[in-house]
């Protein structure tokens, strides 16, 4: 019984990586996505093609997956760039409260067979709001 547990989570954990790793490598920009530039500590910057979550007028990214350099990076480093719709604007990337995040969630619920897939990551929100004048 243990062994067949051990094979099935084996399994799982195969699933999870290649989906995450297919996510990760080629990005897709369908629908509603936005490319999100972080920059590291060194002043690197990096490209991320997410999901574009909108609530209430205003515009939210989520990290719902396990490979999340660029939530990590944002939060470091709030100054962010994005490019949505044909459109590049400068962002501050804000975390949100618990209650926007709860409003958010149920806004933009990406379902149970998305959580099965990305292996139930705790999924975490920023705000993307405007720079004025830049």
């Amino acid at each position: 019984m243990l062994k067949k547990l051990g094979i099935t989570l084996l399994v799982y954990i195969g699933i999870v990586f290649a989906f995450e790793s297919m996510i990760g490598f080629f990005q897709p920009e369908a629908g509603k996505t936005l490319v999100i530039t972080t920059t590291n500590d060194e002043g690197v910057s990096n490209d991320r093609v997410l999901a574009r979550l909108e609530t209430d007028g205003k515009i939210y990214v989520a990290a719902n997956h396990w490979p999340r350099a660029w939530y990590k990076q944002a939060l470091a480093n709030p100054s962010v760039d994005a490019a949505f719709e044909g459109q590049r604007g400068n962002y501050r990337a804000v975390p949100v409260s618990e209650v926007e995040h709860v409003r958010v969630q149920e806004e933009n619920n990406p379902g149970f067979a998305f959580r099965i897939l990305t292996g139930f990551p705790p999924r975490y929100f920023l705000r993307l709001d405007p720079v004025p004048g830049a």
